[in-house]
């Protein structure tokens, strides 16, 4: 079994009325599988109402499923006796950073943590440091956070989870609110975590082209999983993205309509210099 392990997960709310009466039950996630290997890279890629946000919540106990099993190292979520154990393993960072920030000093809110699980106070300022320097925000450790923009920001809740010592951590959009300049920060922080400290990632996103360098994308849509594979074998498939309304990186797209007009491509181009190369091949 792996780090994190789903076994025909299903979870079901009900949808009420003004009057709190129940109208309808609505399956959020329908059967879904899932095996993730420790230091593995996933990104769970789907549009908005896709399920991929109901999943985020199932792997750190902040849903447990309707019906199936949620495993985190081995610990079963609906067990409320490791519910802090899950925690610690598998962390969490959501949408808006500003929801996880809540000192008006980054050391502080960084070091928040740690604190509150009992870490005694001269190993939580060694794990500042170190989560500070691991996602590049060291020099604003005295800074207000109210200071940083929202890349920083997003970088600050990233090490406020890292300090915590997990051996996943979980990104909920973590870039959706976030400009280009931010995205990208937060991006390339997530791999370095990835690549350098070994953690296990699971990328939660719709944005295509964050995708392209993980180890795995898991599609959704509907609450079902409709596709799984390498970030290659994922994109080669355009037209059946463009069918679950997702939008293919442009220089995917570019290639995938170059290789119709009779451009002799491989499938599945994932970046400018890749396409570049393939087209210079053919001259």
């Amino acid at each position: 079994m792996g780090i994190i392990k789903t076994a025909k997960l299903i979870y079901e709310y009900a949808r009420r009325d003004e009057n709190d009466n129940v109208i309808e039950t609505v399956r959020a996630l329908d059967s879904v599988d899932l095996d993730v290997r420790e230091g593995e890279f996933i990104a769970i890629l789907g549009r908005n109402g896709s399920g991929k946000s109901t999943m985020a919540k199932h792997l750190n106990a902040l849903l447990v499923p309707s019906e199936g099993t949620v495993w985190i190292q081995s610990m079963d979520t609906r067990d409320e006796s490791h519910l802090w154990d899950i925690r610690q393993t598998a962390g969490m960072v959501f949408q808006n950073p500003d929801n996880q920030i809540i000192a008006s000093v980054v050391e502080e809110d960084v070091g928040f943590g740690p604190e509150n699980i009992g870490v005694p106070s001269e190993k939580i300022w060694k794990r500042v440091e170190q989560s500070l320097e691991a996602v590049g925000m060291a020099a604003y450790r005295k800074r207000s956070p109210n200071q940083l923009s929202g890349g920083q920001k997003q970088r600050v809740a990233i090490a406020g989870v890292m300090a915590m010592r997990p051996k996943c951590i979980i990104l909920d959009e973590p870039t959706a609110m976030l400009d280009p300049v931010g995205r990208k920060e937060v991006i390339r922080t997530v791999h370095e975590l990835n690549r350098a400290e070994g953690m296990t990632v699971i990328l939660i996103t719709h944005y295509m082209e964050e995708t392209v360098d993980a180890d795995r994308v898991i599609v959704m849509d509907g609450g079902v999983v409709q596709m799984t594979g390498t970030p290659r074998e994922i994109f080669s498939q355009v037209e059946r993205l463009e069918e679950l309304n997702l939008t293919v990186p442009q220089v995917t797209k570019l290639a995938y309509e170059l290789k119709k007009a009779g451009l002799d491509l491989p499938d599945g181009i994932l970046t400018i210099p890749e396409l570049a190369d393939a087209i210079e091949g053919k001259k």
